[in-house]
């Protein structure tokens, strides 16, 4: 996105509900989604879902290439199918407009120039603990529970992730990984304090809820968040 005005255009291209619903699905899949699945996902026709997708397209908020076959497969006549997969594009919108991306520029850049000390990075990392601690704290008093076990701690932050914007999923270990860095701008500036806070954040949570067995730890994939919840 390249200012408000095209954060609006996202925004108002997202108001549709059929095309807000492909959109949240394809960004789960962490894969290309063909036009077909898009359109099984909300239950509507393939030339309903391909008006829709085309306008995700054209605001920026999905990225469509041709469908690539199997080495060796026949291919048919006509061109490729077209597969969709989100782009890096995020959408943030206030009126009237606040700068506070720039205030947390400022701030996470002036803790890494005073990294040398210690003293702004501790109170950093600690106080992403301690608001992690806060939201799990909050969910397990909601349910009502004392202490919690491995999966159920993993069930219950899932959805605490969600609401931050992580956007969580599980592989086939039982590894919760996650798709999306809610900080991602300000770990491009500052790696490795952001990628710290995120991993004292998400352990704190897990220490909220009540659980010592799961490990919120620093495992850095491309195109996803650097931190990792292994039971």
């Amino acid at each position: 996105m390249n200012g408000a005005s095209d954060d609006l255009t996202a925004v108002a291209v997202l108001a549709e509900g059929s095309r807000r619903a492909m959109y949240e699905f394809i960004r789960r899949q962490g894969r290309p989604v063909t036009r077909d699945e898009a359109a099984a996902s909300v239950g509507i026709s393939r030339k309903l879902a391909a008006f829709h997708l085309d306008k995700l397209v054209d605001a920026g908020l999905l990225e469509a290439a041709p469908r690539t076959s199997p080495p060796g497969a026949p291919r048919g006549p006509g061109r490729a199918p077209k597969v969709y997969r989100p782009s890096q594009a995020r959408v943030s919108v206030s009126i009237p407009q606040r700068r506070l991306d720039l205030l947390s520029e400022v701030l996470v850049d002036a803790v890494a120039v005073e990294a040398d000390s210690g003293n702004a990075r501790a109170a950093a990392l600690r106080g992403a603990r301690d608001r992690g601690t806060a939201l799990g704290e909050g969910e397990r008093a909601a349910h009502r529970l004392t202490r919690t076990g491995p999966e159920r701690a993993l069930h219950l932050a899932i959805p605490v992730m969600e609401r931050v914007g992580y956007e969580p999923y599980r592989t086939e270990d039982g590894t919760i990984r996650l798709r999306n860095c809610p900080f991602h701008p300000l770990a491009a500036r500052q790696r490795d304090l952001v990628c710290g806070m995120n991993r004292e954040l998400l352990d704190g949570l897990l220490r909220g809820l009540g659980n010592e067995g799961v490990q919120a730890v620093l495992a850095p994939r491309p195109g996803e968040c650097c931190v990792e919840l292994r039971p």
